[in-house]
């Protein structure tokens, strides 16, 4: 009988509790983003990462898309989501409710920044901000503040507009003013690169802003976290590879870079008027 004991609980001690550490190094990592497209868009556009990062990382990195800003920035701070794919204001916001870290930023076309972009048809007498004045325009995710924070700072008060209306992704929101249902509407930069292309045109450019960027939740280990960084940082858009990783993500971002929490302290006092 003690013999039978003895072996129970030498049992028990061989299958107790796994360190913190060696479960982080075991467990699947979920990955999570803002909703800038339809889930099915943006499955498309992360699975390429999402798969190196696995690889890189040596476990699996798997999917977890969040529903708005809102959500994203919530999944991220209270550790529903391990890595996630950010706007600036989705990133504050998960840092300061939960002490989310920043891995890298994006770069786009050279440019370790991004500017939000007011958008008209081409053929649309709408020539300045000015002219926005009393016209149907269109924001993507009510969260979104600094969407509107941009749209005040370039001279135009929120209620001197004849309406707008949030519709969510920035694709909605450029097929919106394609087809003749907005006057005019706010697209990332990139966004708005493409859409240049089909018919829109470019009236104001926001000032240089911190970049969408790749952030982790407070329970990703530091050793996990710094390995993360590395191997966002060495994507080479010159390894044939690579380019396919990062143009499925944008095709007009470069790659990453380092970044710090400070840099989005520009964004923190553009935004503070919206905060409720």
């Amino acid at each position: 009988m003690r013999a039978w004991i003895a072996l129970l609980l030498a049992g028990i001690v061989a299958t107790g509790p796994v360190p913190a550490a060696e479960h982080n190094s075991r467990r699947a990592l979920y990955f999570g983003s803002v909703a800038m497209d339809i889930p099915a868009e943006m499955h498309r556009r992360l699975r390429p990462l999402t798969d190196y990062l696995g690889a890189e990382l040596k476990q699996p990195v798997q999917l977890r898309l969040s529903s708005d800003l809102n959500a994203a920035a919530g999944e991220v701070a209270d550790g529903r989501v391990d890595i996630a794919y950010l706007t600036p204001v989705a990133y504050i916001k998960a840092q300061r409710t939960g002490g989310a870290h920043l891995v890298a930023k994006t770069v786009t076309r050279g440019e370790k920044s991004f500017r939000l972009m007011l958008v008209v048809r081409r053929d649309s007498p709408i020539k300045s901000v000015r002219d926005l004045a009393g016209k149907n325009f269109a924001f993507g995710d009510p969260a979104a503040i600094l969407q509107r924070a941009v749209v005040v700072n370039a001279g135009l008060r929120l209620e001197q507009l004849g309406t707008y209306k949030f519709i969510g992704h920035y694709d909605n929101i450029a097929r919106g003013v394609a087809n003749g249902d907005f006057d005019a509407g706010i697209l990332k930069d990139t966004t708005a690169f493409q859409w240049e292309k089909k018919g829109l045109h470019i009236i104001y450019r926001s000032p240089e802003l911190p970049p969408y960027n790749i952030a982790v939740s407070s329970r990703v280990d530091e050793k996990t976290r710094n390995t993360l960084r590395q191997a966002l940082l060495r994507l080479d858009p010159r390894d044939p590879a690579h380019r396919n990783v990062i143009e499925s993500l944008d095709r007009n971002y470069d790659g990453f870079a380092s970044v710090t929490d400070a840099e989005y302290d520009v964004v923190r006092t553009l935004v503070k008027p919206f905060e409720k």
